[in-house]
């Protein structure tokens, strides 16, 4: 195969825009299709016209958020890391990386169920079920974690899939996951009547599928990691490298899990008409976040390889595109919601209150989404160049800084606090990041004439 077809001209040498196109279109390709996979499991639930059931898969989301952390950990930890050794010609210490990555997804995962087996029942009270959901929220949980050693080394493994700039190949595992739910899910619910066990059977399933090829494709296919299965054992440096990085995902997990309770408690407090606003406008705005996100999860193996190599002309060409395409993408989108507010809210309900309250969430989120693209970036800049303070910040200050900025701001105005909380808090993170991210490159534009020690991928620190 000529250098031209392969996945490092994307990230060396290919024009910046087609670079660009390659690495970042699957991805928000599949980042779209993956909201179809999202909401499977609790249509085919629904079918079942059980209440209860439909409530308990609900209540155990925060556990798959919990599995997919562990595994982006090490999957964005060692993923990055990889690229930037490859960025280094060091192709053989990357292929460590990555081996380390997969068995430690495997304990991880292991180990995880060991712990929710013998605290089952605490955790099942502590996801908020009541008597009518126990039962249904135990079984729900203790099977995805039964079987959550595929959903943490899925996670893991698409990063490191991408870690080479191989993006079609990971889309390509997003439509095995998705194509997956679509077959198990109805028949292990309906047809073999397990409902919530088969909710969370067709989830694992459907990410051991994703994962299998993942495995097939880096230990055949990849450019940088093939024969990474031979591999285990890593220096304590090179785990610090990983999990500098990857423990911001815990911490963003974490805070995800708390602020999204936050939001229900305080928004049920105004009645159902106030969270049904907030369903419909969340999944207004997850278009443009999730094309953003696809942009810039793209975009984070070409970052960490021309730093890795010190193309800094070439990193700055990518952050610039990549900064004029998510604000074309947030623009856009924003303003054409905007403009037809009304008529779109009508979509998903009819109900005066719904249309009422939910056209002023709708406006407060839209001015929130054309922040929440740039923050993204800031922190994929900061995680692909191994800033593990910077990429720390942000991720623990986007919750510390939303909890007590949801609570005051309620405390004051009521309502339009809670509605506003979101919007206020991301401005904040879009001004830190901005921030960090200047500090960042003059600290760049300094060392970029100093020799770095050979082998060494040392960088600036923020």
């Amino acid at each position: 195969m000529t250098k031209e077809f392969t996945n490092q001209y994307y990230l060396e040498t290919a024009p910046i825009k087609k670079a660009i196109a390659h690495l970042s279109i699957p991805m928000m390709i599949g980042m779209s299709v993956g909201t179809i996979y999202n909401v499977i499991n609790a249509y085919f639930i629904g079918l079942l016209h059980n209440t209860s059931m439909l409530t308990a898969i609900t209540l155990g989301l925060p556990i798959f958020t919990v599995l997919m952390a562990v595994g982006n950990v090490l999957g964005v930890g060692g993923g990055t890391f990889v690229t930037r050794l490859a960025g280094q010609k060091e192709a053989e210490k990357g292929k460590r990386i990555a081996g380390y990555a997969f068995y430690g997804s495997l304990i991880a995962g292991i180990l995880l169920a060991l712990v929710a087996f013998l605290a089952i029942n605490p955790i099942t009270r502590l996801l908020g079920a009541d008597a009518a959901t126990f039962d249904y929220t135990r079984t729900y949980v203790i099977t995805l974690f039964a079987g959550g050693f595929t959903i943490v080394l899925n996670f893991a493994l698409e990063q490191l899939v991408r870690s080479g700039g191989a993006s079609k190949e990971s889309m390509y595992g997003i439509f095995i996951s998705t194509a997956l739910s679509l077959i198990f899910d109805p028949l292990f619910i309906l047809v073999l009547n397990w409902h919530v066990a088969g909710a969370a059977l067709g989830m694992i399933v459907a990410n051991m599928g994703s994962a299998i090829y993942y495995i097939y494709f880096l230990e055949k296919k990849s450019e940088h990691l093939r024969g990474f299965l031979r591999y285990f054992k890593i220096s304590f440096k090179d785990k610090v490298e990983i999990y500098k990085i990857g423990v911001s995902e815990l911490f963003q997990a974490a805070f995800i899990i708390v602020t999204t309770l936050l939001l229900n408690n305080f928004s049920m407090e105004y009645g159902d008409s106030v969270v049904a606003g907030f369903g419909v406008a969340l999944r207004i705005v997850q278009v443009p976040e999730f094309l953003s996100m696809g942009l810039f999860l793209g975009l984070i193996p070409l970052f960490a390889f021309n730093f890795a190599s010190k193309n800094l002309a070439r990193l700055h060409s990518g952050i610039t595109y990549a900064f004029v395409y998510i604000g074309s993408i947030s623009i856009v989108f924003v303003g054409l919601v905007y403009l037809f507010r009304k008529s779109i809210i009508h979509l998903f309900s009819n109900d005066p209150s719904v249309l009422s309250v939910g056209t002023t969430i709708l406006v407060a989120m839209l001015i929130s989404a054309l922040f929440n693209g740039f923050t993204g970036l800031f922190t994929s800049i900061f995680q692909s160049t191994g800033q593990g303070m910077a990429t720390g910040v942000m991720s623990i200050t986007q919750g510390v800084l939303y909890i007590p900025m949801l609570i005051a701001l309620h405390y004051f105005f009521g309502l339009h606090g809670v509605i506003w909380s979101m919007t206020v808090t991301e401005v904040i993170m879009s001004i830190m990041g901005l921030t960090l991210f200047i500090i960042f490159n003059k600290k760049l534009k300094h060392t970029s004439s100093e020799e770095e020690p050979k082998g060494s991928i040392a960088s600036p620190s923020v």
